[in-house]
Protein backbone atom coordinates (compact mmCIF):
# COMPACT_ATOMS: atom_id res chain seq x y z
CA UNK A 1 0.00 0.00 0.00
CA UNK A 2 1.17 3.52 -0.82
CA UNK A 3 0.06 6.50 1.32
CA UNK A 4 0.39 10.08 0.09
CA UNK A 5 -0.51 13.58 1.19
CA UNK A 6 -3.61 14.99 -0.50
CA UNK A 7 -3.58 18.43 -2.09
CA UNK A 8 -5.82 21.19 -0.71
CA UNK A 9 -8.10 20.80 -3.75
CA UNK A 10 -8.42 17.05 -3.14
CA UNK A 11 -9.23 17.66 0.53
CA UNK A 12 -11.92 20.22 -0.33
CA UNK A 13 -13.39 17.89 -2.97
CA UNK A 14 -13.65 14.99 -0.50
CA UNK A 15 -15.24 17.14 2.22
CA UNK A 16 -17.63 18.76 -0.29
CA UNK A 17 -18.76 15.36 -1.59
CA UNK A 18 -19.35 13.97 1.91
CA UNK A 19 -22.15 14.56 4.39
CA UNK A 20 -21.07 12.58 7.44
CA UNK A 21 -18.05 13.42 9.55
CA UNK A 22 -16.78 12.78 13.03
CA UNK A 23 -16.55 15.83 15.27
CA UNK A 24 -14.08 15.76 18.15
CA UNK A 25 -14.12 18.23 21.01
CA UNK A 26 -12.33 18.40 24.32
CA UNK A 27 -13.16 19.66 27.80
CA UNK A 28 -11.02 19.52 30.91
CA UNK A 29 -8.52 17.27 29.12
CA UNK A 30 -11.14 14.70 28.10
CA UNK A 31 -11.88 14.01 24.41
CA UNK A 32 -15.34 13.36 22.97
CA UNK A 33 -16.16 12.33 19.39
CA UNK A 34 -19.55 12.02 17.66
CA UNK A 35 -20.87 11.63 14.11
CA UNK A 36 -22.36 14.74 12.52
CA UNK A 37 -23.95 15.68 9.22
CA UNK A 38 -22.51 18.86 7.76
CA UNK A 39 -22.58 21.18 4.77
CA UNK A 40 -19.46 22.87 3.41
CA UNK A 41 -19.51 26.49 2.19
CA UNK A 42 -16.15 28.12 1.51
CA UNK A 43 -13.99 27.91 4.63
CA UNK A 44 -16.89 26.97 6.87
CA UNK A 45 -18.77 23.80 7.84
CA UNK A 46 -22.37 24.12 9.04
CA UNK A 47 -24.08 21.73 11.41
CA UNK A 48 -27.21 21.23 13.50
CA UNK A 49 -27.74 19.64 16.89
CA UNK A 50 -29.96 19.34 19.91
CA UNK A 51 -28.56 20.63 23.18
CA UNK A 52 -26.36 18.07 24.88
CA UNK A 53 -22.79 17.12 25.70
CA UNK A 54 -21.36 18.08 22.29
CA UNK A 55 -22.81 21.61 22.41
CA UNK A 56 -21.90 22.09 26.09
CA UNK A 57 -18.31 21.03 25.43
CA UNK A 58 -17.95 23.20 22.30
CA UNK A 59 -19.33 26.19 24.21
CA UNK A 60 -16.67 25.61 26.88
CA UNK A 61 -13.86 25.02 24.36
CA UNK A 62 -14.56 26.12 20.76
CA UNK A 63 -11.44 24.41 19.35
CA UNK A 64 -12.66 21.34 17.45
CA UNK A 65 -11.51 18.76 14.94
CA UNK A 66 -13.53 17.01 12.22
CA UNK A 67 -12.57 13.90 10.30
CA UNK A 68 -14.16 12.97 6.96
CA UNK A 69 -13.21 9.81 5.10
CA UNK A 70 -13.94 7.66 2.10
CA UNK A 71 -13.25 3.93 2.31
CA UNK A 72 -13.07 1.85 -0.86
CA UNK A 73 -11.12 -1.09 0.56
CA UNK A 74 -8.38 -2.06 2.97
CA UNK A 75 -5.73 -0.55 0.74
CA UNK A 76 -7.77 2.25 -0.85
CA UNK A 77 -9.04 5.09 1.33
CA UNK A 78 -8.94 8.84 1.85
CA UNK A 79 -9.07 10.77 5.11
CA UNK A 80 -9.27 14.52 5.73
CA UNK A 81 -8.76 16.15 9.12
CA UNK A 82 -10.07 19.67 9.72
CA UNK A 83 -9.23 21.87 12.69
CA UNK A 84 -11.35 24.88 13.40
CA UNK A 85 -13.45 26.93 15.79
CA UNK A 86 -17.05 26.40 16.83
CA UNK A 87 -19.43 29.34 16.45
CA UNK A 88 -23.03 29.04 17.55
CA UNK A 89 -25.64 30.62 15.29
CA UNK A 90 -28.34 31.71 17.76
CA UNK A 91 -31.88 32.59 16.71
CA UNK A 92 -31.27 36.34 16.97
CA UNK A 93 -31.41 39.25 14.54
CA UNK A 94 -27.60 39.43 14.41
CA UNK A 95 -27.24 35.80 13.27
CA UNK A 96 -30.51 35.49 11.29
CA UNK A 97 -28.96 35.58 7.81
CA UNK A 98 -26.16 33.10 8.55
CA UNK A 99 -28.56 30.78 10.39
CA UNK A 100 -30.88 30.75 7.34
CA UNK A 101 -27.85 30.15 5.10
CA UNK A 102 -26.83 27.15 7.24
CA UNK A 103 -30.38 25.79 7.15
CA UNK A 104 -30.64 26.22 3.37
CA UNK A 105 -27.39 24.30 2.80
CA UNK A 106 -28.21 21.50 5.24
CA UNK A 107 -31.79 20.95 4.07
CA UNK A 108 -30.59 20.06 0.56
CA UNK A 109 -29.76 16.60 1.92
CA UNK A 110 -32.14 13.86 2.98
CA UNK A 111 -32.47 13.49 6.76
CA UNK A 112 -30.11 16.44 7.28
CA UNK A 113 -31.14 16.73 10.95
CA UNK A 114 -29.81 13.25 11.81
CA UNK A 115 -28.00 12.36 14.00
CA UNK A 116 -27.84 15.84 15.60
CA UNK A 117 -31.62 16.25 15.89
CA UNK A 118 -32.25 12.94 17.62
CA UNK A 119 -31.78 11.98 21.23
CA UNK A 120 -32.35 8.58 22.86
CA UNK A 121 -35.50 8.31 24.94
CA UNK A 122 -38.44 10.65 25.37
CA UNK A 123 -37.71 14.36 25.37
CA UNK A 124 -39.67 16.90 27.42
CA UNK A 125 -41.66 19.54 25.56
CA UNK A 126 -39.69 22.77 25.68
CA UNK A 127 -40.98 26.34 25.59
CA UNK A 128 -38.11 27.39 23.33
CA UNK A 129 -36.37 25.55 20.52
CA UNK A 130 -33.66 23.21 21.82
CA UNK A 131 -32.12 23.11 18.33
CA UNK A 132 -28.73 24.65 17.68
CA UNK A 133 -27.30 25.65 14.33
CA UNK A 134 -23.56 26.17 14.34
CA UNK A 135 -20.58 26.74 12.10
CA UNK A 136 -17.03 25.50 12.25
CA UNK A 137 -14.64 28.09 10.85
CA UNK A 138 -11.94 26.02 9.14
CA UNK A 139 -8.41 26.91 10.22
CA UNK A 140 -6.56 23.97 8.67
CA UNK A 141 -7.42 21.04 6.41
CA UNK A 142 -5.04 18.17 5.65
CA UNK A 143 -5.54 14.77 4.13
CA UNK A 144 -3.98 11.47 3.19
CA UNK A 145 -4.91 8.93 0.58
CA UNK A 146 -3.92 5.28 0.30
CA UNK A 147 -3.83 3.07 -2.76
CA UNK A 148 -2.56 -0.34 -3.66
CA UNK A 149 1.08 -0.53 -4.80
Amino acid sequence: MFVREMSEQECVALVASGRLGRLACCREGRPYIVPIQYALAGKCLYGFSMLGQKIEWMRANPCVCIEVDEFSGQDQWKSVVITGRYQELPDTEQWHRERLHAWSLLEKHVNWWEPGGLKPGEQPIAGASPHVFYSIDIEEMTGRAAMAD
